[in-house]
């Protein structure tokens, strides 16, 4: 009874959604992007899209994402936006990130990419246009993947900070205090492997399209590079998501060391208990403002 109840929901959920995007304008951008889907179907194998196709997705999402966050350390007026000021940014320390990072895309991550092809053949997951879900279901379907993900990363996070394990991977990960947006895939390749696994397990459970893949790619991207960009910047449209746990979150996680486990979400922290100084850190801050402005 339970499960047909949840099926109604969902249901009545889908056809609602339906409803509403009748109503919404066509948009302008969809044809151009089906003749350019269309185009790429026609041109390359199916092969070449999965692989070749999700590294250049994967490589030019990541730098492009990047680049705010590198562009903010020049400007003057964003300094203020910079959660800890006290520790700028330096060249030393970007080239070392770009190294390594280089190292974990090409060695690590591309051998993991090359299996796409036969992932979405065993699973028969289709490339056509018209087998593509709609923008609202492609959103669930990403939303569903970071909720996964978060799990996974909370509880595997967590153990890799164990006073045993903890010295020999994520210590890595951990070598800058102050983390900046491209330093989010900044780890030892023990650690890319056991913390990217979770990225995986969304899409065998979700995936009905190879579309999924880069979407949520995009949007796990998005998230990481947000949370480790160094800048509380206000009116972030990432902050409508509920329980995200933004930059100021995971900044603390890298100043602390000790709690903020989770990529994406406050829920397992809050569950756990392991955000409590940062909640203590957040309340001392706050007593802070007030007695300056007391004396101010």
């Amino acid at each position: 009874m339970a499960m047909n109840d949840s099926v109604n929901i969902l249901n009545s959920a889908y056809l609602a959604v339906e409803y509403i995007d009748s109503f919404l304008p066509d948009n302008p951008l969809q044809q151009p992007f089906k003749n350019a889907w269309n185009y790429m179907l026609d041109n390359y194998t199916k092969f070449q899209i999965a692989t070749w196709g999700s590294l250049l997705v994967h490589e030019v999402s990541y730098f492009l994402l990047c680049l705010p966050g590198f562009v903010f350390q020049f400007i003057p007026y964003m300094q203020k936006y910079k959660i800890q000021q006290d520790k700028p940014e330096t060249w030393e320390k970007q080239w070392k990130c770009l190294k390594t990072l280089l190292f974990n895309h090409f060695f690590i991550q591309l051998p993991l990419i090359c299996g796409t092809y036969y992932f979405t053949e065993y699973f028969n997951i289709p490339y056509e246009w018209e087998e593509m879900p709609r923008w609202y279901v492609l959103v669930a379907q990403c939303f569903g993947c970071a909720v996964i993900e978060d799990a996974w990363h909370y509880f595997l996070h967590r153990l890799l900070h164990h006073k045993r394990i903890y010295k020999y991977i994520h210590k890595v990960h951990h070598e800058f205090v102050s983390p900046f947006g491209m330093q989010a895939e900044y780890a030892h390749p023990l650690e890319t492997l056991i913390l990217g696994a979770g990225f995986f397990i969304g899409i065998v459970v979700f995936c009905n399209h190879v579309v999924l893949l880069w979407a949520w790619v995009i949007c796990r991207l998005m998230e990481t590079i947000d949370v480790h960009s160094g800048y509380d910047i206000p009116l972030n449209p990432l902050h409508l998501v509920p329980f995200y746990a933004g930059a100021r979150f995971h900044d603390f996680h890298h100043m602390n060391f000790i709690g903020n486990y989770a990529s994406t979400f406050t829920w397992w922290d809050r569950i756990f208990g392991t955000d409590s100084q940062f909640i203590a850190y957040k309340e001392k801050e706050k007593k802070q403002r007030l007695i300056m402005k007391k004396k101010a």
